[in-house]
């Protein structure tokens, strides 16, 4: 176990490397130093001081991964502010929601993101910044917020432009900062994620420093990360997969960042082939788009070695087509969720096709994982399914202001509740089966959505499958089934259907069929099912149209 703070894990690694690759964007010709790197953290971890901004006080951040998204990350870690990263497709109701409930004193933001304007969202949600000098905002919505620091040089009503925060900086000295990082405990809560929100209101994820330093620690040994290692890093800092499997676990071994600020398969490819990347992070969705990309034949893969495919399944045939067409035999696939900080299992880069896909790995050094029936603390037997439940250094410290959602998910021994159901087999290795609430009950019949997945991603036409359950009079729940075709395929819902006759249960055939271009996403890629069923829903409500039968 590591007993240090996100700051200190930073000062280590530049002590050890000072003239090692730290950050680097290709497309923007940006390349520091981890000594260098460390020097602009410290600089901003000053300016936040001269703020005024404490120990525990909570900065949210609203961006994309821009290099200052990366410098504030390890700044906050450095002065003990808890960072509190903000979803990139937030919209006001949703931003205020997250301000308001974190007690946020500060926002950093970009301009806008995606044709989306963040400062004109943010001018709705707080009209006094108008008219507020810098740094002494009143807000009637947020009376916590004094803080609105802009990621750029331009100047805008009420807000610090960025190099407004340097040159702050100069005011305070480097005894000043190493006082207060002498100050921190590696307990202290230093980030808080918001967790997706499927059901009710998104809740803070309260994740210390030890949490994050321990998580990131083992995920980069499960890969063989070393200081020989270049890291892509395509998936969004907000999210626990950008600001743990990635930035975190590089500093931990000493590689090399290299970030994409906002992903299209296209600009992967070339970070890729243009830093000689030897990981490289992602969604099986990301993936998919990489391996279809017209021109990937043109990049140079001959580095790439290792990884992290998560945030969904694994179909067997993606992972084929990382090994053979990108090179990455040692791709490895992470399991956890925002509450274990957030990695639980991870497979091995030894590990077989088999196991890289049938599976989510075994448990991180250090953690528990058990199989208890559901609703209860009995532990079931390897090989039968039960909730998957997690004990260790990194459950979550709780929710923020919430002690009685934080009961329901954290037992009186430490135990997690993941809400995930899961098998065990003989050697640890864990196989997901399906959310409690994703389970499918057809007339008394329990149906499992990732089992008739891994079947049609079988089909030569299918792209890409997404499961869910959809009300019905008759028998509860029916199966409903979105595809994605490849490019350049058609198919109808009975030949559909027909690939399945003879072959998987009659019940468990999905009776509705939809064809759809995409999902609807969060932003760090996960599938929302819960939006497919109220889609299923709502076509299923409309006589005549909608889901074909």
């Amino acid at each position: 176990m590591i007993h240090s703070t996100v700051g200190k894990l930073l000062e280590d690694t530049v002590a050890k490397q000072p003239h090692h690759d730290a950050l680097v964007y290709p497309d923007r010709g940006l390349r520091l130093t981890y000594e260098q790197f460390d020097k602009e953290c410290r600089r901003v971890a000053k300016g936040l001081m001269k703020l005024g901004i404490e120990r525990g006080e909570h900065v949210a951040i609203w961006s994309s991964n821009k290099p200052e998204w990366v410098t504030t990350q390890f700044a906050t870690g450095k002065m003990g502010a808890v960072l509190v990263t903000v979803n990139t497709n937030y919209r006001t109701a949703e931003l205020e929601f997250l301000l308001k409930q974190s007690d946020a004193t500060t926002i950093i933001l970009m301009d806008e993101y995606k044709g989306a304007s963040y400062l004109d969202m943010l001018y709705e949600i707080v009209p006094e910044l108008k008219e507020s000098e810098p740094g002494q905002v009143q807000s009637e919505r947020l009376p916590y917020l004094k803080n609105v620091i802009f990621m750029g040089e331009e100047k805008h009503p009420g807000m610090w432009s960025w190099p407004d925060l340097l040159a702050k900086a100069e005011e305070i000295s480097d005894d000043d900062l190493n006082e207060r990082m002498e100050s921190l405990e590696p307990d202290d809560v230093i980030n808080m994620q918001y967790t997706s929100g499927t059901t009710g209101f998104p809740k803070g994820v309260m994740l210390t420093h030890s949490n994050l330093v321990n998580n990131s620690a083992n995920i980069a040994e499960c890969m063989n990360l070393s200081n020989e290692d270049r890291m892509c890093i395509p998936v969004p800092f907000f999210h626990c997969f950008g600001c743990v499997l990635g930035t975190l676990a590089c500093v931990n071994a000493g590689a090399a960042m290299v970030p994409v600020q906002e992903f299209t398969p296209k600009a992967v490819l070339e970070a890729v082939s243009k830093e000689k990347c030897t990981a490289l992070h992602g969604v099986p969705t990301m993936f998919i788009a990489e391996l279809n990309e017209k021109a990937i034949d043109q990049h140079d893969f001959t580095h790439l070695r290792t990884g992290i495919m998560a945030g969904s399944n694994c179909p067997v045939e993606v992972m084929k087509g990382v090994i053979d067409k990108m090179g990455a035999e040692e791709m490895t696939i992470a399991y956890g969720q925002t509450e274990s900080s957030p990695v639980i299992t991870q497979t091995r880069v030894n590990d077989s096709l088999v196991r890289k896909t049938e599976t989510v790995g075994r448990a991180l050094p250090n953690v528990e994982v058990k199989i208890v029936y559901p609703g209860t603390d009995e532990e079931a037997p390897r090989g039968q399914q039960g909730e998957l439940c997690t004990r260790g250094y990194h459950v979550m410290k709780g929710y923020y202001k919430d002690p009685l959602a934080t009961k329901e998910v954290i037992t009186e021994d430490g135990w997690l509740r993941t809400g995930d159901l899961a098998v065990m087999d003989e050697d640890g290795y864990v196989k997901v089966t399906g959310r409690l609430k994703d389970m499918i009950i057809r007339g008394g019949e329990n149906i499992y959505p990732r089992e008739i997945e891994e079947f049609l991603y079988q089909h030569p036409k299918v792209l890409d499958v997404q499961i869910v359950g959809v009300p019905d009079q008759k028998y509860g729940e029916e199966v409903s089934a979105w595809i994605v075709l490849k490019e350049g395929e058609t198919a109808t819902a009975d030949e559909i259907k027909n690939y399945f006759d003879g072959r998987i249960s009659k019940h468990k055939i999905p009776r509705y069929i939809e064809f759809v271009d995409e999902y609807p996403m969060t932003a760090s890629g996960k599938i929302q099912k819960f939006r497919l069923r109220e889609m299923a829903v709502d076509k299923l409500s409309k006589p005549g149209a909608g889901v074909e039968k």
